[in-house]
């Protein structure tokens, strides 16, 4: 008798445990954490945001002139972050869009000296140093690390296409005669290209400046290299 007390006791304590540890380890499994405890929790917490982004490659070397008729380079940007787009001032359709969402970067980061800008035109047979200074002037720009920069034609393709591979060409069946993306570079201290993933965990290579979402990661991913 004293013996079937004993079974019956132990059989309550299993069905008690059972009761309590058996959903948790259900939540567990289908939460993904069934192999996490609390030493791998405080190793994720700590981890380096700057390991969010993926390396892509060195930003290709560059030389060209400014709306102040001054020579700049990539070395010029060492030790930065900076944005890298291709726009060109005639442009009749993304890149007012484009320039509306740089100046909203310029705005965020106004004033931090480790932060830069450069547009770089892909029509600099008219985009002169005058004329961007000009078009400088009426976006409103205020900050003195924003480059706009025109040189040879063939030379500025070649970064584009080859260096940044960002398609730019000349298209006289499309309004304003040239073909580009609104799509930006970012490029670290250290001259690497960087970005983020997708949903899927693919590099996403350069950010769309024609989308909020797009500008809005592009500035998160700022913060994160400023940091470094």
């Amino acid at each position: 008798m004293l013996k079937n007390k004993s079974y019956i006791g132990i059989s309550f304590i299993i069905l008690l445990f059972g009761i309590y540890a058996v959903p948790k380890i259900i939540d567990r499994i289908q939460n993904n954490d069934i192999v996490k405890g609390d030493r791998l929790d405080k190793v994720d917490a700590t981890k380096n945001d700057d390991d969010k982004l993926v390396k892509i490659g060195p930003a290709p070397k560059f030389e060209l002139v400014n709306q102040d008729n001054k020579k700049i380079s990539n070395e010029t940007y060492k030790g930065k972050v900076y944005v890298l787009e291709f726009f060109f001032t005639t442009c009749p359709s993304i890149c007012p869009k484009m320039n509306l969402s740089m100046l909203a970067i310029e705005k965020t980061f106004f004033g931090n000296p480790n932060f830069g800008i450069v547009s770089i035109t892909i029509d600099p047979a008219h985009d002169t140093p005058a004329v961007l200074k000009a078009h400088a002037k009426l976006l409103g720009v205020k900050s003195s690390n924003w480059n706009f920069l025109t040189g040879e034609k063939d030379y500025i393709f070649n970064i584009a296409n080859k260096g940044f591979n960002l398609y730019v060409g000349e298209n006289s069946k499309v309004s304003g005669g040239f073909e580009h993306s609104g799509l930006f570079a970012l490029v670290d201290k250290n001259g690497t290209i960087r970005c983020r993933k997708d949903d899927f965990g693919n590099p996403i290579l350069y950010y769309d400046g024609l989308d909020k979402k797009g500008v809005r990661d592009i500035q998160q991913d700022i913060n994160i290299l400023l940091k470094d």
